[in-house]
């Protein structure tokens, strides 16, 4: 996912912390605490978390791409959920004069059991439409489970899902350009630039789909690269230049803008890195170049750029190529057995 490397913007992290609160609990109160999977217009993943904290509501969302950011209003008005999200922009005329431009979005929501109704309208600073009202859909996320037993946990055969001569087993997504390619053993991101116009690449996905599972892999970043590994097409575990950086929930081996890695272990761009992944039950832990910085943590919903919200499926690993170029090599799965 891109993101400036070295950003000194942090996300809140206790907001998206307060969402383990049970929902079972919250939900017999309010109908709308919790977390919900989103299927936003157009087809794409979204999240939407509710909490109540010092008697106030507060959201957080994911909408497409990006990363959870807090709404700017949450409330329940009868028996529907109002959420408002304001975005600024400031643009200057040639004379200096500089003009802040302001849309107002306001979801609305219904609850049915697991399910809610949604609709999105969006206004301008003088409230007039922008855009066409829209509707979709939401369905709330299961409580997590406990953490799992990792030292109890089966693992099958390893499958090597990068042969290291072509791409037999892969696919690209989309209809951009492919950058993709092997060479040497290395299944390699070239994009190809036009000077000053960034040129979108396409990303690739695994042919096949997978549940749990321990993934080990090596990858390469140039200076200010960018790219990233999804896991079940849904958690994308960030891979960027973020060597010498502060470390926070965008940085090189974070789960994109969730949870933050407890330290910056990033190497130089230009030299190979380690990530062992373990996803089970909803739990990550990443082991970056030999150090543990996720340990067993619980995963909240999908990340921006996930193809769908729905964690109960199963999914490819997918590698971004959107971006820069990125290199990767000994990419190898255990599956959980159940």
């Amino acid at each position: 996912m891109k993101y400036s490397t070295c950003s000194k913007h942090l996300l809140s992290l206790g907001a998206t912390l307060l969402l383990l609160t049970s929902a079972t609990v919250e939900a017999a109160e309010n109908p709308f605490l919790g977390r919900w999977a989103l299927t936003i217009p157009g087809g794409g993943a979204g999240w939407l978390g509710v909490v109540e904290q010092g008697g106030k509501l507060k959201g957080s969302i994911l909408w497409g791409g990006g990363s959870v950011v807090p709404v700017t209003t949450t409330k329940v008005e009868g028996d529907t959920l109002i959420v408002t999200r304001v975005n600024e922009s400031n643009s200057v005329d040639p004379g200096g004069k500089v003009t802040v431009k302001k849309t107002t979005e306001t979801i609305t929501a219904k609850v049915s059991g697991d399910d809610l109704k949604l609709t999105t309208s969006t206004v301008d600073n003088e409230g007039k439409p922008r855009g066409r009202t829209a509707e979709f859909v939401g369905k709330r996320i299961p409580p997590l489970p406990a953490a799992p037993d990792l030292a109890k946990v089966k693992f099958g055969a390893p499958i090597a899902i990068f042969n290291g001569k072509d791409l037999s087993g892969w696919k690209t997504m989309g209809k951009a350009p492919n950058g993709w390619k092997v060479a040497d053993g290395i299944l390699l991101n070239d994009t190809h630039q036009e000077s000053g116009k960034h040129v979108t690449h396409a990303n690739l996905r695994t042919e096949k789909e997978f549940e749990d599972f321990n993934l080990t892999l090596e990858f390469r970043v140039p200076k200010n690269g960018n790219s990233g590994v999804y896991l079940r097409g849904i958690y994308e575990i960030q891979v960027a230049d973020f060597y010498g950086c502060k470390n926070d929930s965008h940085n090189c081996g974070a789960l994109y803008s969730r949870i933050m890695p407890s330290e910056n272990v990033s190497k130089a761009p230009g030299e190979w890195q380690t990530f062992d992944i373990t996803l089970v039950d909803r739990h990550l832990t990443v082991i970056h170049n030999g150090k543990k910085t996720i340990d067993n943590q619980p995963v909240l919903g999908c990340t921006g750029g996930a193809l769908w919200s729905d964690e109960s499926k199963p999914g490819p690993i997918y590698l971004q190529g959107d971006h820069d170029n990125v290199e990767y090599r000994n990419m190898v799965l255990r599956p959980v057995l159940k």
